[in-house]
């Protein structure tokens, strides 16, 4: 029991860790197109191409991180109150995507620019797909009543690993983007290491921090949330149907 105690412990400074340095690499976002890409607009220029990468990092890197932390931050709270709070934020980060990907492609639209061509498109689009499947079948399963005990408990495991793989993939999606960014506008420069090209790299370094950090905190036991009346009924459930067992069965 001590060694779950100590973990338990560091969790607040882990946790608190993961939102520093997600939160740096929000405001790095918004320091690199706004200093050095010339600022924000929406008027089919490259300023509103710059909407884009701020966009995808605060909604599909930052609030989705956050929306999958919420289970262990409020860890004992009222598991109806926490899955509001987890379907708000993916909510919030659902709409910020989207006014990412009008924003890109109204700029390659008015810029003629071709549309779907490059693998950080291609892995951005169906990390988008996939994000608003996700987040609808949580509505049918866990929000309103659409989906019996059965097929709640035998979804469960599975949004939980698709949460994760699609924070994995949004952060290797905005890594790609980085790259491309920077061979599109400072190819010639960027072997000397210019400033712009040191901070997009620092950006990128702290997109994966904050991935592992957020990777350690939901795969740990201990940072789980401890059973409650809800989850032993679906859990009760599950075994019975897939093991012709019952409640009472050892």
């Amino acid at each position: 029991m001590e060694a779950p105690l100590a973990a338990r412990s560091g969790f607040p400074w882990l946790v608190g860790a993961s939102q520093l340095v997600g939160l740096t690499a929000v405001v790095l976002t918004g320091v690199w197109m706004g200093i050095y890409r010339g600022g924000f607009a929406w008027d089919g220029s490259a300023r509103e191409f710059n909407v884009h990468p701020l966009c995808m990092v605060l909604g599909l890197v930052f609030l989705q991180g956050d929306a999958i932390l919420v289970y262990r931050v409020f860890r004992n709270e009222a598991k109806r109150n926490v899955k509001m709070l987890h379907g708000v934020i993916h909510l919030m980060a659902l709409v910020i995507s989207i006014i990412g990907i009008v924003a890109v492609f109204d700029n390659h639209r008015q810029a003629k620019y071709p549309h779907m061509y490059t693998l950080h498109s291609w892995c951005g689009m169906a990390t988008m797909v996939f994000f608003c499947i996700q987040w609808v079948l949580g509505l049918m399963f866990f929000v309103f009543p659409v989906a019996s005990s059965w097929l709640r408990a035998s979804y469960l495991p599975i949004h939980g690993f698709c949460g994760t793989m699609m924070l994995v993939t949004a952060i290797g999606t905005s890594l790609l983007g980085i790259t491309e960014n920077l061979l599109f506008n400072i190819m010639p420069t960027y072997s000397q290491l210019p400033p712009e090209g040191v901070l997009a790299n620092v950006l990128g370094i702290l997109l994966v921090l904050f991935g592992v950090l957020l990777c350690y905190l939901i795969t740990r036991d201990e940072y789980r949330r401890p059973p409650n009346p809800e989850e032993e009924a679906l859990s009760v459930h599950f075994k019975t149907l897939t093991e012709e067992g019952s409640p009472t069965t050892p």
